[in-house]
C-alpha cells in the first residue's frame, strides 16, 4: 500500500469514526429539546468563551516560551502564540497530535532549532497531559461521579480507589522518569514493551520519553513552574470556560465537575481518531453530563459552543497563516 493511500485509508476512517459519533450523540437527543435549549440560550457569554481560549492559549504560549528558553531558543510569547493558533487552524482537519506537525515547522523556521523545538514540545505535552490527568483523578477522587450515578454506594468506593492508584503510577512514573538515575531505565522498559510493534511506529514512541529525558538536569523548581503554569491553564479552561459554556446553555452543575470532565475531553482530543475532534467532545459531554441532571440536548448545544471557541482560534491562525505575519512561514511553505 502506497503512502497516499495510508492517508487516504486514514481519512476514510476518520470520517467514518466522527460520522458514527455524531450520529450517536443526535439519535440519543430530543432535536426539540436541543431547538428550545439554542432558542433560550445566553448568547452573551459567547464572547466570554472565546476571550477565555485566548487566554489559555496565550498562558500555554508563555509556559512554551519558557521552555524553548531551556533548550537555547529564544523566541517571544507573541510567536509561539501564533504558531499555536495556526496549529489550531490546521487541527481541523488533522487531528489530536498530528496538527502539532505544523506548529514544530513555524518554531523550527523561528528558531533554526527543530531538535530542540520537537523535545521542548514533546516536554510541554507531557507536562500538560500529566497535570491534566493529576488534576482529573484528584478531581474524580473527591467529587466521585459514580457514587451519584448508581445507588450501589460499593461503586462510588471502587472509583475512589482506582484513580487513587492510578493517581500514585502516574506520580510515581513522572518523578522516576525525571529523575537522571532512573530515567535511563525506564526509557529502557518502554523500549522493550515496544519491541512487539514496526520498527517505525517503536522508533517514534521511544522518542517522545527520550525527548523528555533531556530536561531531567533542569532541577525541580523549572519542572514545577511548568506544573504551576499549565495548573492556571486548567483552572481557566477547565472550571471558568467550561462554567460560562454552560451558563450560555443554562447548565448548573458544581465547578468541580469540570476540573475532571475537561482532563478527560483534553486527553481524548490528543486521540487523532476524528475530523476536528468533532464528536468525541459531543458523546463525553452528552454522555457524562446526565449523571448531574443535565438533559443531553443542553450538553450538546455545549459542546458546539466550545467547538466554537476552536473555530474562533482557527480563524485566527488562518488571518496569521495567509498574511505569513511573523509566524517565520509563509503561505506557500506551510506544511
Amino acid at each position: 500500500m502506497t503512502d497516499r493511500s495510508k492517508k487516504i485509508l486514514k481519512l476514510f476512517l476518520r470520517i467514518t469514526i466522527t460520522s458514527v459519533l455524531l450520529v450517536w450523540v443526535f439519535c440519543n437527543i430530543n432535536l426539540q429539546q436541543l431547538a428550545e435549549a439554542i432558542r433560550t440560550a445566553r448568547w452573551r457569554f459567547l464572547i466570554v468563551v472565546w476571550a477565555l481560549i485566548v487566554v489559555i492559549y496565550w498562558v500555554e504560549a508563555m509556559k512554551m516560551r519558557l521552555i524553548l528558553k531551556k533548550q537555547g531558543c529564544v523566541i517571544n510569547a507573541a510567536t509561539v502564540f501564533r504558531a499555536s493558533a495556526v496549529s489550531a487552524l490546521y487541527s481541523m482537519v488533522m487531528p489530536g497530535m498530528l496538527s502539532m506537525g505544523v506548529k514544530w515547522y513555524i518554531l523550527k523556521k523561528s528558531t533554526g532549532k527543530g531538535t530542540n523545538v520537537f523535545s521542548s514540545m514533546a516536554y510541554n505535552q507531557f507536562t500538560s497531559i500529566v497535570t491534566m490527568m493529576v488534576f482529573g483523578l484528584g478531581a474524580l477522587i473527591l467529587t466521585n461521579p459514580a457514587a451519584i450515578a448508581s445507588t450501589d454506594a460499593k461503586n462510588g468506593y471502587m472509583l475512589q480507589v482506582f484513580c487513587g492508584i492510578l493517581l500514585a503510577a502516574i506520580v510515581l512514573f513522572c518523578l522516576l522518569l525525571l529523575n537522571n538515575r532512573a530515567g535511563g531505565m525506564i526509557i529502557n522498559a518502554i523500549s522493550y514493551m515496544l519491541k512487539p510493534l514496526p520498527e517505525g511506529l517503536r522508533r517514534k514512541a521511544r522518542q517522545i520519553p527520550e525527548q523528555i529525558a533531556l530536561f531531567q538536569v533542569v532541577g525541580w523548581r523549572f519542572h514545577l513552574l511548568m506544573i504551576l503554569i499549565t495548573a492556571v491553564g486548567i483552572l481557566v479552561g477547565g472550571i471558568v470556560m467550561y462554567f460560562f459554556a454552560a451558563r450560555a446553555v443554562n447548565i448548573t452543575v458544581p465547578p468541580t465537575v469540570f476540573v475532571w470532565l475537561w482532563p478527560i475531553i483534553y486527553i481524548l482530543q490528543r486521540v487523532p481518531i476524528s475530523i476536528a475532534n468533532l464528536g468525541v467532545r459531543e458523546a463525553t459531554l452528552a454522555g457524562l453530563l446526565p449523571i448531574y441532571g443535565v438533559e443531553p440536548s443542553n450538553a450538546v448545544l455545549m459542546s458546539m459552543i466550545l467547538f466554537s471557541a476552536l473555530v474562533f482560534m482557527a480563524v485566527l491562525g488562518a488571518v496569521f497563516n495567509f498574511s505569513g505575519f511573523r509566524t517565520g512561514v509563509h503561505p506557500d511553505e506551510t506544511v
